[in-house]
């Protein structure tokens, strides 16, 4: 690709909008992307043919809405161009059908929200997102309502979410004498991943049924010597990722970094920070396209958050601010935090919203394969804590106690070589093991799993956010001194919830007891996590800043259940296969080939030792018991457990069915130690890992 010529030429961008558009057609539709005004919808049928006549010179023949439904993942149904002229045919995309389109909602989860049988659903064009071209198709990215008018997508709650804390921190904005037409939150999400060859992939049925290995033992080498973090990128990875670059630039998506992450056949990509809904829409074709890509070169890319038990897990760090149309980052501590008075009270409210609304947090970022990862591995512990740093630290410990702030400022770096270069320094360091770490004019939420939408824990920030800054309003505009009243309020809070802040060890054995001490919740799965949802101070905020109904917010908790429910079942049923099919037999089948060697080896050569033999088939027959038992029972309390009720069949998932599966790979493991790798019915740890060059 040329750069930076042929940047977003997929994309119908603000450039091709300027050019293809009447004038007064595109200052319009600015007027809506940059300062949140309500669509005129007199311009959509001027915006929809200049649309597919720009479609239709990039080979387009389809259009789609493509939306983000409750699964997660997106959707799309695909419709031509053409219409009926006579015996001819002509190209056409009307005003009506750029705003809204009409896909079956029956078969989308809504988590008890809608019966089955009422089937009508709407998705509407969403302008703040560029529509864009893939694959000969027009997608113009969308909502997703039912006929009665609740939220059925992910995408909706986020947008109004967004207009929640726009709403309200230009309340406080305004008092402050600041004036902006638009405040949105910014993200970055950084994505790891996983790479291994489409050869081994397709002999894998639990990686491909699930996304991960639900047997295997671990490699002989992992990570333990740390050399693949920022290591040399190998050939075969060097060239999907230019790739991967060059198409993600293609659609306008700013991949900025990309490099080895610390396990064997992990890797990261890193965007450049953008608002939130476009991120969300970019992160989502991004993981689409990862795929996608990695198919032209003989790989499968991996996206689930523990595909290999026993190395790194792959997350998805939620970087996130919030920012005015004039520039201004009202997460920027500026050179004198201790006299920023503005800032203070936007970091209270932030730290406010985190201990007041942790359990929500949690749940948004709640999923069995998360589960397998939060805890270790540089991923944070479940744990919700904010990490602030020696900087802001400081500066809110001299607030909490009342003493005197000493400046901590940031200082140049030099490693005392003369030809080194003096490097400026930041104030602070990094936390990794932190879940919410301020990172110098921004949070790092680092729990989100590699597969999630990053619309959840969004949607969540944005709403909590957005009623800390509502109360302040309202206690700032009774006020008589702003300063002095934007002063007391935050000494107040950081007070109040000092507890969510932890600058320290987040692996450390003594950080769980203390959490629990302070009162902090630890929610270890998605089965405990998730109920909070069902709380009425968690439903009431979302109502309160109309980003859910009470149904919806309520049907958003049923389907994380439901779904982690599915999902577990799923790899339980797939654990089950494998074991009675291949497992248990080609234990079976090794044991029984070694025993007709000690016999052939005893008739040849008489009182000759064959303990390694007697032994060796003593150990298999051993695991096969306890594989074959393990089995049963994992089967038995599946099929006892009615997985209709959500809440208690959850309960029974996270802390029956686990620990079942659980016990069945530990046999199954063992086996593989001792099986020679030529009768093992798939491939190991060490191929997978280690395969591609």
């Amino acid at each position: 690709m040329k750069l930076p010529e042929n940047f977003g030429e997929n994309v119908f961008n603000d450039s091709v909008q300027k050019d293809a558009l009447p004038s007064e057609v595109y200052k319009a539709l600015r007027a809506t992307i940059e300062a949140g005004k309500q669509l005129d919808t007199s311009i959509a049928g001027a915006v929809a043919s200049a649309m597919k006549k720009w479609a239709i010179s990039k080979g387009a023949t389809h259009y789609t809405h493509w939306f983000q439904p409750l699964t997660g993942l997106t959707a799309e149904k695909h419709d031509s161009f053409i219409e009926p002229e006579g015996d001819r045919v002509i190209m056409r995309l009307t005003g009506k059908s750029l705003i809204v389109g009409e896909p079956d909602a029956s078969s989308f989860p809504s988590g008890g929200s809608r019966a089955t049988y009422m089937a009508r659903g709407y998705t509407a064009w969403d302008p703040t997102s560029p529509a864009f071209i893939k694959e000969g198709t027009l997608y113009i990215p969308s909502i997703f309502v039912s006929y009665t008018g609740e939220t059925l997508d992910k995408k909706a709650p986020l947008l109004k979410s967004m207009a929640a804390l726009d709403k309200q921190a230009k309340r406080i904005l305004k008092l402050f004498g600041i004036e902006c037409k638009k405040v949105a939150t910014t993200v970055g999400p950084e994505q790891e991943y996983f790479l291994i060859s489409e050869e081994d992939y397709k002999k894998r049925k639990d990686i491909r049924l699930t996304g991960r290995t639900l047997f295997g033992a671990p490699a002989s080498r992992g990570q333990e010597l740390e050399d693949h973090y920022f290591g040399v990128l190998k050939p075969a990875i060097s060239e999907y990722m230019r790739d991967l670059d060059n198409e993600l630039w293609s659609y306008g998506i700013l991949s900025k970094t990309k490099h080895n992450e610390v396990a064997p056949a992990q890797h990261e990509m890193a965007p450049v920070f953008t608002t939130s809904n476009i991120s969300v829409d970019a992160n989502m074709l991004t993981m689409e396209i990862m795929k996608k890509v990695a198919q032209k070169h003989g790989l499968v890319c991996l996206l689930h958050e523990k595909p290999f038990e026993g190395i790194n897990g792959s997350g998805k760090h939620n970087n996130w601010s919030m920012s005015t149309d004039t520039g201004l980052n009202l997460l920027n501590p500026g050179k004198t935090p201790e006299s920023n008075t503005l800032f203070k009270l936007v970091l209270a409210a932030v730290i406010k919203s985190v201990d007041d609304y942790q359990g929500l947090l949690r749940a948004s970022v709640a999923s069995a394969g998360n589960d397998h990862r939060l805890g270790a591995n540089e991923a944070p512990p479940a744990i919700i804590s904010v990490y602030l740093g020696d900087q802001l630290g400081a500066l809110v410990d001299s607030i909490v106690k009342g003493e005197n702030y000493k400046p901590v400022k940031a200082e140049k770096g030099s490693i005392g070589v003369a030809e080194s270069p003096i490097f400026p320094k930041d104030a602070t360091d990094r936390n990794r093991t932190s879940p919410f770490a301020f990172t110098g004019n921004k949070f790092e939420f680092r729990m989100l799993g590699s597969q999630a939408n990053v619309s959840d824990p969004n949607i969540v920030l944005n709403t909590i956010v957005a009623d800390a800054f509502a109360e302040f309003a309202d206690e700032l505009e009774k006020a008589g001194n702003i300063e002095t009243a934007a002063t007391e309020i935050t000494a107040r809070e950081l007070k109040n919830h000092y507890r969510i802040i932890f600058n320290l060890d987040g692996y450390g054995p003594e950080w769980e007891p203390e959490a629990k001490r302070r009162g902090l919740l630890n929610n270890k799965n998605t089965a405990d996590a998730v109920p909070v949802c069902f709380e009425k101070k968690n439903i009431d905020v979302f109502v309160r800043n109309g980003v859910y109904t009470k149904q919806e917010a309520v049907a958003r908790g049923e389907i994380a259940l439901e779904n982690y429910i599915k999902t577990i079942n799923i790899e339980a049923l797939t654990m089950l296969d494998m074991a009675k099919q291949e497992i248990i037999p080609a234990v079976s089948d090794y044991a029984a080939a070694l025993s007709l060697n000690l016999s052939a080896k005893k008739a040849a050569c008489g009182g000759v030792s064959a303990n390694a033999e007697t032994t060796l088939i003593s150990e298999l027959a051993t695991l096969n018991d306890e594989l074959f038992a393990a089995a049963n029972k994992l089967e038995d309390d599946l099929s006892a457990i009615d997985k209709d009720d959500v809440k208690p069949a959850s309960q029974a998932m996270a802390h029956k069915i686990v620990p079942d599966m659980e016990a069945l790979r530990k046999a199954a493991d063992a086996a593989e130690k001792l099986t020679a790798s030529a009768k093992w019915p798939y491939p190991s740890y060490s191929d997978m890992l280690y395969r591609v060059k």
